[in-house]
């Protein structure tokens, strides 16, 4: 049975969004969903390592995820030909091409959505409530309400 595409593209919106919590639910359903087979298993250790390095939040200078910009589509299309060239080189094993296989796939859903603008969106949104709550706090009026 091979891995479910559905689950995959939902695992991947949510460490983009880093709802992980949610991603970690998601991705346990599709560690008993696969089959035990050495692609899967590093199809899943892909996976594991994209939630864990994008949970870390630390800019460490050998994670790629960390040097990923997801805003650049063409340079997400290169990195999937690439990945795609490991997937289909048979002097990797098995878990390798599935591992490569991963980061094939979160490129081409990286690729389609527009992920950067909703999270950065979030972000300043996120930032404006904190700000509001800190101003109510203390009863005091922001430039933003008589903007409004």
């Amino acid at each position: 049975m091979p891995v479910p595409q559905a689950l995959v593209t939902r695992f991947f919106q949510l460490i983009l969004n880093k709802q992980f919590a949610e991603a970690e639910r998601e991705l346990e359903r599709l560690k008993q969903k696969m089959q035990k087979t050495e692609w899967n298993r590093g199809y899943f250790r892909a996976l594991y390592g994209m939630l864990l390095v994008r949970r870390s939040n630390n800019s460490d200078s050998y994670a790629f995820f960390s040097k990923l910009d997801i805003s650049d589509k063409e340079a997400l299309q290169n990195f999937r030909r690439e990945f795609l060239n490991h997937v289909k080189n048979r002097l990797h094993g098995d878990f390798d091409r599935g591992f490569f296989a991963a980061w094939a796939d979160f490129t081409r859903v990286a690729s389609r959505l527009n992920i950067s603008n909703t999270i950065e969106n979030k972000s300043a949104v996120s930032e404006r409530d904190e700000t509001r709550k800190l101003l109510e706090d203390k009863n005091q009026a922001s430039i933003e309400d008589f903007i409004d």
